[in-house]
């Protein structure tokens, strides 16, 4: 990876564990996400005006992929505000954000993707994955099932899967994006945002379909629209600052999965603010669970 690269992912790192902090405080809906996400397409849309030139590039193919992509970020959404719902951010946000790094290499290879993974570096992604697998046990001995038969782990493979989907999707809307003459116009950073903004609202519709289908969801959107749309909008301006340095250091890695397990970063800060800000229990097994996936990012970062 590249020190651009490096340096892109570290800050948007960070930011991503500050704003499923934000979330998880105000106990998230798929409605909660829908204003977060409108609140950041709206900021993105000035980008739009400037850049308008990428929107004329728009193909068949690249309108598919933008569906596609809309559904699983909704997948993840949904997801993630369920488990953060059911536990702690502690035990959902590190399964929620390994599983992915292994389904992203697994497809890619698949697909015949991208550059060979070298050793080291798959290595790493291995020890990331065997260490977020520690953070739920709260005991050494509690490798069994139970441990995580339990809704919180279960949907956060669900917010992994749509993770891992809008990874893909979004690897492969770019590079079709950066072959097209908007690239030369605007270059790599105007193609970038102007994606992340049809993204979002693609988004946008598939949060607002399930917002609107159940009473229950329609509800918990009526209570955020009247006491947490500040807190929304800034989770959103965060999200989508966070999520557009992402795609931005996508364009200067070899391999897409690098840059979805090296995002990992975030892992041990999530679960130092669960336990911190929180005051989620500090288990014995979380905290070495997050000292092996540390070494796992050193193996992808250098690998």
């Amino acid at each position: 990876m590249s020190p651009i690269a490096i340096a892109l992912i570290v800050v948007s790192a960070i930011l991503h564990a500050t704003w499923n902090l934000l979330s998880k405080r105000r106990q998230p809906a798929s409605g909660y996400f829908l204003l977060a996400n409108l609140a950041g397409v709206a900021l993105l849309s000035p980008v739009v005006l400037v850049y308008r030139v990428v929107l004329q590039q728009r193909t068949l193919p690249l309108l598919g992929l933008l569906a596609l992509t809309g559904v699983f970020q909704a997948t993840y959404y949904g997801g993630l505000a369920r488990a953060y719902r059911a536990g702690d951010i502690s035990v959902a946000y590190p399964l929620a954000r390994s599983s992915p790094v292994l389904m992203v290499t697994a497809a890619s290879f698949l697909a015949g993707r991208g550059s060979p993974v070298s050793g080291a570096c798959i290595a790493g992604m291995l020890l990331v994955v065997c260490g977020c697998a520690l953070v739920p046990m709260h005991h050494l001995g509690d490798l069994r099932w139970r441990t995580y038969a339990n809704p919180t782990c279960a949907f956060a493979l669900v917010a992994a899967v749509g993770t891992a989907g809008y990874s893909l999707v979004d690897d492969l809307a770019l590079r079709l994006l950066r072959d097209t003459p908007a690239r030369a116009a605007v270059g790599v950073t105007g193609v970038t945002l102007v994606y992340a903004w049809m993204e979002g609202m693609s988004t946008s519709v598939c949060l607002f379909a399930l917002s609107a289908c159940r009473p229950a969801a329609r509800q918990r959107l009526r209570r955020y629209l009247a006491n947490d749309i500040k807190g929304a909008c800034l989770a959103g301006g965060m999200i989508y600052l966070t999520y557009s340095l992402v795609l931005t250091a996508m364009a200067f890695v070899t391999h897409v999965s690098y840059v979805v397990a090296f995002r990992q970063l975030s892992i041990p800060l999530g679960a130092v603010f669960g336990v911190v800000v929180l005051r989620e229990p500090a288990y014995r097994p979380k905290a070495l669970g997050v000292a092996i996936v540390l070494g796992g990012l050193v193996l992808v970062a250098t690998g």
